[in-house]
């Protein structure tokens, strides 16, 4: 006898997996698996990311925006293409620092923060904020600089000046120079721009851990730069203060990227936000959660460290407010993920089902990812008609 029950409402929201699967083709490979089990299923795909590689794919597939293309200057003072997007009602503009100020653009052998600049990530909201947008999400992660965002301001008009008056060189080795910080020619539209970043960590500017002492060697920078680097972060908050009495170099998170976090809030006024958090926001992902009858999530590897603001994390905890069950699949799951039942996570599963090295894993990704999906959706389907 056919049954006079709905569909079922299944949303497919996976992050990216690293090397092998961006977070569209994860959530076109789930949904796939999904619909050999459960043809007659509504199901609404929408990749997520958590602020850092992928989240402009993400949020622009999610709000139906488009992808620009600007030609900037890159971390070692060479011209690079890179993108950005604008939201589908135009109002938001989606950056990721990476694409023009990352430490994937410097070869190893040039990795030098003393000399790397941030201009380009400046100059990438320079071009957004000329199509009128009224917010910047600035996912910060993945950069090649610590010079304190100094870069990106001088792209947006701020003056940074050295004692003879003339504007300080790019890189961290330009901190310690600064004696004068000049907002007169400070881009008119920042004044009604709301401006949020996507940051994730906690160091503060300066300190045994801030942006210098942490991330500095990371970036090239040998123990004699990172106290350099740090001497400049320092003075440069202290010149910020003078300006306008903002006080930051203590507060957790403005040590991201290089410092661009702490000198955007304190020069800019920006606001400093957990990626996915910023993400979910706007892809209303908490009205759609309510909605639905199940919860398709999923990353590279599902952890511990999945509740710390990961996106997958934090989907399974919005879920649970709304009482959806809620699925992982990933590409491994470690033996720590078992205490993430009580996070919001119904089920775990893994697409590596046998053996196999690495490079077979990522080649076979879409394929493996597909049929997981298809038999957690046989269990959906086998539990929906013992409910009958």
């Amino acid at each position: 006898m056919p049954s006079n029950r709905p569909p079922l409402r299944i949303l497919v929201a996976p992050n990216a997996l690293k090397e092998s699967l961006s977070a569209i083709g994860a959530a076109r490979a789930i949904a796939k698996g999904i619909r050999q089990a459960l043809p007659k299923a509504r199901i609404t795909e929408v990749p997520i990311a958590d602020g850092g590689d992928g989240t402009l794919e993400a949020v622009i597939s999610g709000t139906g925006g488009r992808i620009l293309t600007a030609r900037v200057t890159g971390p070692l003072g060479n011209k690079v293409h890179a993108q950005y997007g604008v939201t589908g009602d135009g109002r938001t503009a989606v950056i990721e620092m990476s694409r023009a100020s990352g430490l994937a653009l410097v070869p190893p052998s040039r990795r030098n923060p003393m000399h790397t600049t941030s201009l380009g990530t400046g100059q990438l909201i320079r071009a957004a904020l000329e199509l009128g947008v009224k917010r910047v999400l600035l996912g910060i992660g993945g950069s090649a600089t610590v010079d304190g965002g100094v870069g990106a301001l001088q792209a947006l008009g701020v003056a940074f000046l050295d004692r003879h008056n003339k504007p300080v060189g790019y890189g961290g080795a330009g901190l310690l120079a600064i004696e004068k910080i000049d907002l007169g020619r400070l881009h008119p539209a920042l004044q009604q721009t709301e401006l949020l970043l996507a940051c994730d960590v906690d160091n503060p500017l300066t300190g045994p851990k801030g942006a210098a002492a942490v991330f500095g060697p990371q970036k090239g920078a040998t123990p004699a730069m990172v106290k350099e680097l740090d001497r400049g972060l320092a003075r440069l908050a202290a010149l910020i203060a003078q300006v306008n009495g903002r006080r930051f170099a203590h507060i957790a998170g403005t040590g991201a990227a290089g410092g661009i976090a702490g000198s955007f809030l304190g020069l800019l006024g920006a606001k400093l936000r957990p990626g996915s958090e910023l993400v979910f926001d706007l892809l209303k992902l908490e009205t759609l959660v309510s909605k639905m009858d199940w919860v398709i999530t999923g990353e590279g590897q599902i952890d511990f460290q999945t509740q710390f603001g990961k996106g997958p994390g934090m989907l399974a905890k919005l879920a649970a407010r709304h009482g959806v069950p809620v699925v992982g699949i990933a590409g491994s799951i470690a033996d720590n993920a078992r205490d993430l039942s009580s996070k919001g996570f119904t089920a775990l599963f893994s697409i590596t089902n046998q053996p196999m090295d690495l490079a077979t894993a990522i080649r076979d990704a879409p394929r493996l990812m597909e049929r997981t999906a298809e038999q957690v959706a046989r269990l959906i389907r086998a539990s929906r008609a013992q409910r009958r």
